[in-house]
């Protein structure tokens, strides 16, 4: 019973982050609203004026699109981390017996040097998750607000309620690039009528309102979504979460924040797939499992000793659970 009084904060809080993707849906449906029935069915069909059924039908893809891609990125469960890189309960209770913190270091070094991870903290120790009771994998976070460590994080974003990572972050994008096509349309199509309406052509106060504000959000979000949205085309390209570009990651030979950057056509392919036709549409076609990432030259050079023992050698190339990592040092390419 002592129990209860704890959980009902916890709940107001689960009830209350979800204010944020109602809003959301909420201006989305009045955008829907505003541009078909009183801009479309009322305005322009009441003057007899052509190029109603052609915006009709524009709008609506770029609205069904929209849609598609925010409901994935809202419902789309953050991936977390394999069984492999949680402490078994043998290691657990090893772990746990350890008094000092030495100790401790040398046991998760042991495990993992079975494992793919290249990436240690600020400290230069393995990343350890005392929450999930795991070795964080490269590029994993664990999210304070959904209680998990994430694969390839880039950030919490509360308008979606949701955790961007691995597998959701195409469908972040999609929804970023079709809200600001759904911004840029209803900007080209509103702003003849706009002025004509504010000239005093159209007497009718409701569509006088609905088609100003109409404007002023969707010139708000157009700003908004253009920053955003080229930010992270840009990280993108450099194949750099939200978080590595905030804080590079850390190796054996210090933080390099380009250590991911794999060249720009392999660093869209990770998080567009291989399959071009599925680019722009909200299905999962991310290469890789999220957990082991193709790493740049010095970074896998720096780091031999976390290899896994089942890694095999071509050359000065190393492939590490199907995926390839660079052997060769950074400066024999400069």
């Amino acid at each position: 019973m002592a129990s209860a009084p704890c959980q009902f904060p916890r709940r107001c809080v689960r009830l209350l982050s979800w204010v944020p993707v109602l809003v959301v849906t909420a201006a989305a449906l009045w955008s829907y609203y505003a541009y078909v029935v009183q801009l479309c069915l009322t305005t322009l069909n009441s003057t007899a004026e052509k190029g109603e059924v052609a915006y009709l039908a524009m709008f609506h893809v770029c609205f069904g699109m929209f849609s598609w891609a925010f409901w994935r990125s809202v419902f789309t469960a953050p991936s977390s981390p394999s069984k492999e890189f949680q402490l078994s309960s043998t290691d657990k209770q090893r772990y746990a017996q350890q008094d000092t913190l030495q100790a401790r270091r040398r046991i998760l070094v042991e495990i993992s040097q079975e494992l793919p991870v290249h990436t240690r903290s600020a400290s230069g120790e393995i990343r350890f998750c005392h929450q999930c009771q795991l070795i964080k994998p490269d590029r994993c976070h664990h999210c304070s607000a959904c209680q998990t460590c994430v694969l390839k994080m880039d950030h919490h974003c509360p308008w979606l309620n949701n955790c961007v990572g691995f597998s959701n972050y195409k469908f972040f994008l999609l929804f970023l690039t079709f809200s600001l096509l759904c911004c840029s349309f209803i900007i080209a199509t509103v702003s003849p009528y706009f002025i004509r309406l504010w000239l005093g052509e159209y007497l009718s106060s409701s569509v006088k309102l609905h088609v100003l504000f109409l404007m002023l959000v969707s010139l708000m979000f157009f700003i908004t979504l253009s920053f955003l949205l080229g930010i992270h085309c840009w990280l993108v390209t450099k194949n750099r979460t939200t978080a590595e570009w905030l804080s590079a990651p850390f190796f054996r030979h210090g933080p390099d924040q380009g250590a991911f950057d794999v060249g720009l056509k392999q660093n869209v392919r990770q998080v567009f797939g291989p399959q071009r036709r599925l680019w722009l549409l909200p299905v999962f076609s991310s290469h890789g499992d999220g957990q082991v990432f193709p790493l740049r030259r010095r970074a896998a050079s720096d780091t031999p000793q976390a290899l896994p023992s089942n890694t095999t050698y071509v050359d000065e190339e190393v492939k590490v659970m199907g995926e390839l990592v660079y052997l060769k040092p950074l400066s024999s390419y400069v």
